[in-house]
């Protein structure tokens, strides 16, 4: 039997560690046990952290393997290469699909209920890879998507607005990754749509200007390692308000990534739309409303994730009506 206080992680590298960290303060779960190749790191950053739950809710946590998964009701998967300085998400595609391969295997022999979020990139080939390998249902295998990429929109538009951050709504839709797009059509401010906040509060509302905001979203992981080698505080973070959806069954609508068979018009592809988020993992795609500049960009984001799928030589998960 499961206990949904108990989750995995795997892979202790910067975002695998941060993300312990970030759940250890997030009083979501009583126990979490952490799994690397490399046994020493992951008994050190158990041992960090552990440290520091005295200043927070009490919960277990400890280096393990993949026998003490068995109960875990959530295992992220944060292992694999990290993106290099001029080394595009797919670039990693090949190397990280073949460390899923043996990571998957090794999960499924020991739990197979489990909700498995993974979160390395490529996010979307690997979600697609990790359903392939772990044969769970799609509802139950999700990635990160663009819930990162979401945030990194809200706070720039924020920023550009002059309101509070958590008042803008937006998406970013597509691939985490180069081909992803904003949901322009869609923007509001509290229920005003972006057009009119921006004409009667005399803000730069130009095509311009979204399209500078929506380049600096889209390279700010560029940016970021550039600078500083890694980004893991704000993917943490994203990690933390998914699994918070799941585990307190919020109903919350985010754009992870998943299968989709038919939504859009698209299929046999894993990628960010928006979806509802409870307790037994994906509740539901939404289709929200596109124009057809961003229906246009959705389908070459799709086209352009199919064709390393293909590359990878990966048979179709839809089922043959929705292709």
């Amino acid at each position: 039997m499961l206990n949904p206080k108990k989750c995995a992680i795997i892979g202790c590298g910067f975002v695998g560690s941060t993300t312990a960290y970030t759940l250890m303060q997030s009083a979501l779960f009583s126990e979490m046990v952490l799994i690397d190749l490399d046994r020493k790191k992951a008994e050190g950053e158990a041992a960090d952290i552990g440290h520091g739950i005295p200043f927070h809710s009490p919960m277990e946590i400890y280096a393990g393997d993949y026998p003490d998964l068995s109960d875990a009701s959530i295992v992220i998967l944060a292992a694999g290469g990290g993106q290099k300085p001029g080394q595009t998400r797919l670039d990693l595609v090949r190397s990280n699909t073949r460390i899923f391969q043996s990571i998957v295997e090794k999960i499924v022999s020991y739990n197979r209920e489990c909700i498995l979020l993974v979160v390395t990139n490529p996010v979307d080939i690997l979600t697609y890879a990790t359903m392939k390998f772990s044969g769970f249902p799609p509802h139950r295998v999700i990635g990160s998507g663009t819930v990162l990429d979401t945030a990194r929109l809200k706070y720039l538009l924020g920023s550009h607005l002059g309101v509070d951050f958590r008042n803008v709504h937006s998406f970013i839709i597509g691939e985490h990754g180069d081909s992803e797009l904003p949901v322009w059509s869609d923007a509001n401010v509290s229920g005003i749509d972006l057009d009119s906040f921006c004409e009667s509060s005399q803000r730069d509302g130009s095509e311009e200007t979204l399209n500078s905001l929506f380049l600096d979203v889209k390279n700010s992981a560029y940016r970021i390692i550039e600078n500083k080698g890694a980004t893991y505080y704000a993917i943490a973070e994203a990690v933390r308000k998914i699994v918070s959806a799941i585990l307190r069954d919020e109903n919350a609508i985010l754009p992870v990534s998943t299968l989709v068979c038919g939504h859009y018009g698209l299929s046999n592809v894993a990628l960010s739309v928006p979806c509802v988020l409870g307790r037994e993992g994906i509740k539901e795609i939404l289709d929200i409303p596109l124009n057809e500049r961003e229906a246009t960009l959705l389908r070459a984001s799709a086209e352009k994730l199919g064709s390393v799928l293909d590359e990878l030589g990966f048979s179709s998960l839809c089922p043959i009506s929705n292709i």
